[in-house]
């Protein structure tokens, strides 16, 4: 897909913006939870 039709894309269907920005945040969230689960604190 090029970058054009995209842009047409995204302007014909605006919720989809929307849906696209949510999915973008719980994957970073997503991303940011697994990598503070594999932190080990070795201590008494």
């Amino acid at each position: 897909m090029s970058e054009h039709s995209i842009k047409a894309y995204l302007a014909n269907h605006p919720r989809m913006t929307g849906v696209l920005f949510t999915i973008l945040l719980l994957l970073t969230q997503a991303g940011n939870a697994a990598a503070g689960m594999g932190t080990v604190t070795a201590g008494p």
